[in-house]
Parts: structure tokens; C-alpha cells; sequence
């Protein structure tokens, strides 16, 4: 991915968290010589391995975890706030619009496992961490025969980690007014990605709200 310098986010424990907050990730590989992508929930696990590990299910039905076999390094995208930057909200002028964004690549060789006790562990975490935003979360709790039916129908996966590029593209090249114009632009839009790209450049610490 191209990174310019100003935008490249290197900080662990920051990129951890992005993938946590932002868990829903494109998986592509190479089908032959064309690309394949499916998009997936998938679970990040700091602690296992030097750069993290990757988990994730995907039916059985969908050919890409055929792809695994070849041994070759896959991307997982991961997709922050993104919205269009209006050039009426610099201070500066002349300028042309933009479009400011939070991403993160994820770069490992796949790897299906087939334990059964670790497909279950793995379906019972994921449920949990969605199901637990809820007042009511759903227990995951299913009839032995259908549960087992539905976990025939997927394959279980893990993606080790080789490499993580975070590129957080939020103005920081442009003047301190300019940044400001543009989070007061973006915190009162209509737009729920808009107002995230605001938040996340407040949280970056590149602009401060105004009372």
C-alpha cells in the first residue's frame, strides 16, 4: 500500500485496536492469475505469533479457502471512517478536494484448521463479541444435530501474521486551520462516517473541539 510518511501508523497496540473496532475485513487471494475477495468477520489475536494472528470462518460452498493450499501470502483489508474532503473547508486556497480515510493491511499465508473443538471455541467468540453490544445478547445456544450441520458448512481458518500497514489519511499535511475547517465540517454532517472521521482525527490529536 502506498504509504506517505505523514499518514503511516506503526503503533502495535493502535493497529490492534483498529482491527478490533473495525473487525469486518476483505480477504483477497489469488484465484490463478485473478484476485478473489470475500468479505468476513475476522478476530485478531495479538498474542499469537510475533505479529498477531487472524481468525475466521467462511462457508464451505465459497472456493477461496481452496486458494490456501498454494501456500501464498493473502490481504486482509481492514476499513475505518472515510469521507470526501471539500476544498471549501480550508483555509487555504487555491486547493482541490480529497478523500480522508482509516485503513488498515493485514498480510499472512492462510492456513484451514479442522479441530472441532477449536471451530466450536472459535464460533462461540465470535458470537460473544457481537452479541454483547445487545441488552439481551443471544446465548449461541443451538440443538446438538443443527449445530453440528451448520459447522459441517464452513471452514475455519487462521492467518498469521508476517506484516501490518495502518495508513491513517486525515489532513495531517495540510495547515492546523485547514484541519480544523475540516473536523468542524465533518462533525456536523448528516453522515455517521463523516462524524467518525472527525472523532478519529480528535483522538489522533491533530484538531481540538471548539465550545
Amino acid at each position: 500500500m502506498y504509504i506517505p510518511p505523514a499518514f503511516r501508523v506503526e503503533d502495535r497496540a493502535k493497529l490492534a485496536a483498529f482491527l478490533r473496532q473495525h473487525s469486518f475485513a476483505t480477504l483477497i487471494t489469488q484465484d490463478g492469475a485473478a484476485p478473489f475477495a470475500s468479505h468476513l468477520p475476522m478476530l485478531f489475536r495479538p498474542d499469537l505469533g510475533p505479529q498477531g494472528t487472524l481468525l475466521a470462518h467462511m462457508a464451505r460452498a465459497n472456493p477461496q479457502w481452496q486458494h490456501f493450499a498454494d501456500g501464498r501470502e493473502a490481504l486482509a483489508v481492514f476499513h475505518g471512517p472515510h469521507g470526501y474532503i471539500s476544498p471549501s473547508w480550508y483555509e487555504t486556497a487555491p486547493a482541490v478536494p480529497t478523500w480522508n480515510y482509516a485503513v488498515v493491511h493485514a498480510y499472512g499465508v492462510p492456513a484451514v484448521f479442522d479441530d472441532h473443538d477449536r471451530i466450536v471455541a472459535l464460533l462461540r467468540e465470535t458470537v460473544s463479541l457481537y452479541e454483547s453490544a445487545f441488552a439481551q445478547p443471544w446465548s449461541g445456544e443451538l440443538p446438538d444435530e443443527y449445530r453440528e450441520k451448520m459447522i459441517r458448512g464452513i471452514v475455519a481458518f487462521e492467518i498469521p501474521l508476517t506484516r501490518l500497514e495502518g495508513k491513517f489519511k486525515l489532513g495531517q499535511n495540510r495547515s492546523p486551520a485547514d484541519l480544523q475547517g475540516v473536523f468542524q465540517a465533518l462533525s456536523h454532517s448528516d453522515h455517521a462516517d463523516d462524524r467518525a472521521l472527525a472523532q478519529l482525527m480528535l483522538d489522533e490529536g491533530h484538531v481540538h473541539e471548539i465550545a
